[in-house]
């Protein structure tokens, strides 16, 4: 996952606080987030004013190209076509569901994505608010099937109707949980380093969630098992 900043720096500083990470410059004005030396994130600075300050999850495939095809013939749209980043990292593509959800492909090359996660501070779920959920039962699962109810399956990939915690107006979106240890107390160092909470701390069949935004805006939530 990463995260679509205006300003880098002042990412690296919140995150840095928040979850401990390290960072490291990845590619171009990327750099990538560490826990304890493994990669758990990275950071973009955006190219475009215009564009929204975002996390963005992504899904892993062996083939971006072949994937992005099933999804368009699924009823999703292909934002960015799959192209390489950096120098063999991996190939990465942009997309939406039916509804407009935007995520992620990942096709690694020598980066294969998530060093360490659900561990406190890192990446620990997903969670889809759709607005049709039977919409998104049909379009995910057909799209990651084994991986959702395979016999090995260990899903880390939810989804909700928009409408049990977001007001009826708000589009279909995902949002990435990163795990702490206190989703209460976790909150107070959110609001001291410029952040906010969005949507106070509720209970879920995954555990106890808060939804937050950075002090840049980028929204994430942050979950106590």
């Amino acid at each position: 996952m990463d995260a679509q900043l205006a300003d880098v720096e002042a990412g690296k500083r919140f995150y840095g606080e928040l979850f401990g990470w390290d960072f490291e410059e990845a590619f171009d004005s990327t750099v990538l987030a560490r826990l304890d030396g493994e990669p758990v994130a990275s950071l973009s600075r955006k190219t475009d004013g215009r564009m929204p300050t975002v996390w963005t999850v992504y899904f892993a495939t062996p083939d971006a190209a072949a994937l992005a095809g099933r999804i368009r013939a699924a009823g999703g749209q292909v934002v960015t076509a799959p192209v390489q980043v950096g120098a063999g990292l991996g190939t990465v593509a942009l997309v939406t569901d039916p509804e407009g959800a935007v995520f992620g492909l990942w096709q690694a090359g020598e980066h294969p994505g998530f060093g360490r996660r659900h561990e406190v501070g890192t990446f620990v779920w997903a969670e889809l608010y759709a607005r049709d959920t039977e919409v998104a039962n049909t379009f995910y699962g057909g799209l990651f099937h084994d991986a959702l109810f395979g016999p090995d399956a260990e899903p880390d990939f939810g989804r909700a109707a928009v409408s049990e915690v977001f007001p009826a107006m708000m589009p279909p979106h995902f949002v990435v949980h990163f795990r702490v240890a206190d989703c209460e107390g976790i909150l107070g160092t959110v609001n001291r380093l410029g952040g906010r909470v969005q949507v106070p701390p509720f209970e879920t069949s995954y555990g106890r969630v808060a939804v937050v935004t950075d002090d840049q805006g980028a929204s994430f939530a942050v979950l106590e098992r």
